[in-house]
């Protein structure tokens, strides 16, 4: 997964060569991310880190100083692999306008979140380990990506297509990227009874019933 500069910005180095610096912590959040999922956060060790990435313990501590460094760039790189998915898939939705755009957006959220599950239960996980002020950014994140479906909704208010208050339609933005995560909380059960397709279907239905149309 790609770190973003932006947030790699905050964390303190002294290498100079920035595209140097975005590639090593990419690689190191991508061995993060496993080993994480694999022992749990308190069990990695940086020495275990620094053996998956390749580099030496002092290598490693070029690019971060802390483990609580490499935590938030985890879950900052997550937030921006779903974040990117979305942003494309409104691109291709633009075309279809309307409700069938909504409908597009939310499955290919629901896809994202399909592939990268363990990404998701880790987030939930370990997020509460962080700073409070990195938590804080980490959390103003997820509700950028709840934004996403909120805005969608508005503009089908604001094209005629759809009457709820603003109140109403925040929840259901807010209900839609929860619907997506209890993918990855529940999969142990859900896998056994419905495909990822299925499960799209069925709950596309249920999120869409909660936006009646406006009368032609």
């Amino acid at each position: 997964m790609r770190v973003d500069e932006k947030n790699s910005r905050e964390i303190a180095t002294q290498i100079k060569d920035k595209k140097l610096v975005e590639e090593r912590r990419s690689q190191i959040v991508d061995c993060a991310v496993k080993l994480f999922i694999k022992h749990g956060y308190h069990k990695t060790t940086t020495r275990m880190l620094a053996r998956e990435t390749g580099l030496s313990i002092g290598s490693l501590y070029e690019y971060i100083t802390t483990k609580d460094d490499v935590l938030y760039l985890v879950c900052m790189a997550i937030h921006n692999a779903v974040d990117s998915a979305l942003h494309e898939a409104m691109e291709r939705s633009s075309l279809l306008g309307g409700r069938e755009s909504l409908k597009n957006i939310i499955r290919e959220y629901f896809l994202v979140c399909n592939r990268m599950s363990d990404h998701v239960l880790l987030m939930y996980q370990v997020t509460h380990l962080l700073p409070v002020e990195r938590q804080n950014i980490v959390l103003e994140s997820e509700l950028g990506i709840t934004a996403l479906f909120i805005d969608s909704m508005q503009q089908l208010k604001k094209n005629g297509k759809l009457i709820l208050d603003d109140d109403t339609i925040n929840l259901i933005g807010h209900n839609i990227s929860v619907i997506g995560h209890t993918w990855a909380f529940r999969r142990w059960y859900f896998c056994r009874n419905f495909t990822i397709d299925q499960y799209i279907e069925k709950q596309t239905e249920f999120i869409m019933g909660f936006l009646p149309e406006t009368i032609e």
